[in-house]
């Protein structure tokens, strides 16, 4: 987390709390700041890495997912999507901000919110129309129920209207909905964040806790919950922009201490051993009845304490092992992630349409260990076919636009 922590990719976004207060700059930090309009390729890269666990988390979650962190801890690839998109929009439209001002970065912001939106109603045609024909035409009704496209089987004018309206949704499309909530606050978050960066973080951590006090959700049709909480998830988006806009920058010491880290890696042990009793019952003597009882649920809706925490262990270890300018990040072998990091939407939309897809496909074959690996790899390949075309088309595109030197923000 602080990784992407003490390097702000551009060193005015360090001081966007200050300047709106009269506070005087603090001075750029040279040696750790990236040059201006250079990509932060650890971003894309661990947001590529999110992208592809998510995928095999969905095609697979009875047999892949043991190659997948949800399976040796708490926490599970979403916590890495939304504090990077958190990170990564504060980072892109902060500068807008501070450049053309609060009128020009909302539009940007409101532009960005209806292309996400976009997006989930169109993944949305396309799974459900696949689905329904394969429950209907095909007669196999057992994926409608999968799925949790039973209702609109049945009543397709209302389910629409309440999918326009982000309340119905298949399985596995939950994430857009809340991204596309959280941007649509994101102007408020940025204006906050200018005015009092702390402040904003703390009332971000109190509408978390008061979630769960006051039991704060969103329904869903035709009943249900939202699966990922808003209420408590912003508190991840919220401090992704924090940590973006030179938070990360102050807390730099906490997050390289080593004391930090070992703690860090004890709280990964702890959590990979809870898990283990999970899937063995025969090693429940590790965790005490009375451990039991204060631990659980672990409920990820609500974004339970102990999977933040888990997130948070895993970005101080993640910042340790990939410190600002790794020499990995140029390797041709993270390539094919870094490329899907960068066109997330797309690659992530693509994901789940895919997932389905391989599901159905391992299904039908009953198929084994080995036809699994294969649909899995399949998958990925496919995604990063699919992210290297988009990334030959925006060459393409900026050698033909006018003028030359403008740019745009992917992702």
């Amino acid at each position: 987390m602080a990784s992407i922590a003490d390097q702000v990719a551009v060193s005015s976004h360090a001081t966007l709390a200050g300047a709106q207060r009269g506070a005087p700059a603090a001075p750029p930090p040279v040696r750790a700041k990236a040059p201006s309009g250079e990509r932060e390729l650890r971003l894309d890269l661990f947001r590529g890495l999110a992208l592809w666990l998510i995928f095999v988390d969905h095609v697979s979650p009875d047999l892949l997912s043991w190659f997948t962190i949800r399976s040796y801890g708490f926490s599970d690839a979403a916590e890495i999507f939304i504090f990077i998109s958190g990170y990564t929009a504060a980072l892109v439209y902060g500068r807008a901000m501070l450049k053309s001002g609060f009128v020009i970065a909302t539009a940007r912001i409101l532009k960005r919110v209806w292309q996400i939106y976009a997006a989930h109603l169109l993944l949305f045609m396309f799974l459900v129309a696949t689905v329904s024909y394969i429950a209907v035409g095909l007669d196999k009704p057992f994926y409608a129920r999968e799925m949790e496209i039973e209702e609109f089987i049945r009543q397709p004018g209302t389910t629409m209207i309440q999918a326009l309206l982000l309340r119905y949704r298949p399985l596995n499309m939950d994430v857009l909905p809340l991204y596309t909530l959280l941007m649509f606050f994101l102007p408020l978050i940025l204006l906050l964040i200018k005015w009092r960066a702390d402040l904003t973080l703390a009332l971000s951590v109190g509408l978390y806790v008061a979630s769960w006090k006051f039991d704060l959700y969103l329904t869903t049709y035709p009943h249900g919950f939202w699966g990922f909480n808003p209420f408590a998830w912003q508190m991840l988006f919220v401090l992704g922009a924090w940590c973006s806009l030179g938070g990360a920058r102050r807390i730099a010491w906490l997050i390289s201490s080593p004391v930090t880290l070992w703690v860090a890696y004890a709280y990964l042990l702890a959590a990979f051993c809870i898990t283990l009793t999970w899937y063995f019952p025969q090693l429940g003597f590790l965790v005490p009845r009375w451990l039991e009882r204060l631990i659980y649920p672990i409920n990820k809706a609500d974004l339970d304490v102990l999977r933040f925490a888990h997130f948070l262990a895993l970005a101080v270890i993640a910042v340790h092992f990939v410190p600002a300018g790794w020499p990995g990040l140029k390797s041709q072998w993270l390539r094919p992630m870094i490329l899907c990091g960068q066109f997330s939407l797309q690659i992530f939309s693509l994901g789940v349409f895919l997932a389905f897809a391989g599901y159905f496909l391992l299904m039908e074959t009953s198929a084994g260990l080995v036809v699994h690996l294969l649909v899995g790899m399949l998958g990925i390949l496919v995604m990063c076919a699919v992210a290297w075309l988009f990334t030959w088309f925006r060459r393409v595109a900026d050698k033909s636009a006018d003028p030359p030197g403008s740019t745009t923000a992917s992702g």
